[in-house]
């Protein structure tokens, strides 16, 4: 008789711990998702098989991308999860070899995985990298990765697309010779061509590329995607991203649906910028020379 009672007692409440914990679960950081809101891979699904190199295409609907720290509305940035569980949908999302961040506003990447199986989850983040609420993910897909023979090589230079007369881009900032924060935007300038997302096959269009410190690539190939070639493939007109303390040169390149630069190539010309914590030029040190005092740079 007591077990039947406590058994009727301990059964509901324990449950309803499970539902609760299941709920807080999903529930998500502070920033809202809109009804409807979801997010896929674009061309991938569960049981396919990749080669060793790929890229992957990262699908958006009911939503805005936007680069990290960007506060708007109904926008987010994507993160991919590899061979990992769904990480904990109300603090930020790890960084790291399992948690990939797209902080940029990237709507693709060039992965690199081993042969074998392997598991990939998106999960968009709110400006602060934490899971909206309530969460936009999609399902855990398992693939399998095999060596393949390589890729046909990339169309010769002739076949690139054309770029229209006095097509250009340029920086609307920063300028040459500027002083940034560590976390500036940066506004990109375009004459004579439309701006387009990545795989959108339109005459006259493309999208914008940051070069980093970095040498202009191959004009007949796909631009790399790494911490030296920031892609802005959704369309961007500005991004919002991370440089170390000390000088840096920055450069536009701009590319048609497939990233390959058109034909001739439209490019800005290179800027010098220098990082410091302020944002501003460093402070005068004042020194006595003769009778007069006189500043000079640190």
């Amino acid at each position: 008789m007591v077990q039947r009672i406590l058994r009727s007692i301990l059964v509901p409440f324990f449950g309803s711990l499970l539902l609760c914990n299941a709920a807080l679960s999903q529930t998500g950081g502070p920033t809202p998702s809109p009804p409807g809101a979801a997010v896929y891979f674009i061309g991938l699904k569960d049981g396919d098989t990749l080669p060793t190199k790929s890229t992957l295409h990262f699908g958006l609907r009911g939503m805005g991308v936007a680069p990290a720290g960007s506060d708007r509305a109904n926008s987010g940035h994507h993160h991919l999860i590899i061979d990992a569980p769904t990480p904990a949908l109300n603090t930020e999302i790890p960084n790291d070899f399992q948690h990939l961040h797209f902080g940029a506003g990237q709507t693709e990447t060039e992965i690199t995985l081993t042969p074998g199986e392997h598991t990939l989850q998106l999960v968009f983040g709110d400006k602060n990298h934490v899971p909206h609420s309530p969460p936009v993910m999609s399902e855990r897909i398992k693939v399998k990765v095999a060596d393949v023979a390589p890729p046909p090589a990339p169309a010769a230079a002739g076949e690139r697309k054309p770029s229209p007369k006095d097509a250009k881009v340029y920086f609307i900032y920063p300028t040459d010779g500027a002083y940034i924060s560590p976390n500036p935007v940066i506004r990109f300038g375009l004459l004579n061509m439309g701006v387009a997302p990545a795989g959108f096959d339109k005459p006259n269009t493309g999208h914008h590329h940051l070069l980093v410190d970095a040498e202009l690539p191959p004009m007949d190939q796909p631009i790399p995607n790494d911490f030296n070639h920031l892609h802005f493939g959704a369309g961007q007109t500005e991004a919002k991203i991370r440089l170390p303390l000390g000088p840096h040169k920055l450069r536009l390149l701009f590319a048609d649906s497939a990233h390959v630069p058109h034909d001739p190539p439209v490019y800005s010309d290179v800027i010098n910028v220098t990082v410091t914590e302020s944002g501003r030029p460093p402070p005068r040190k004042r020194v006595k020379h003769r009778r007069h005092w006189r500043y000079y740079r640190t």
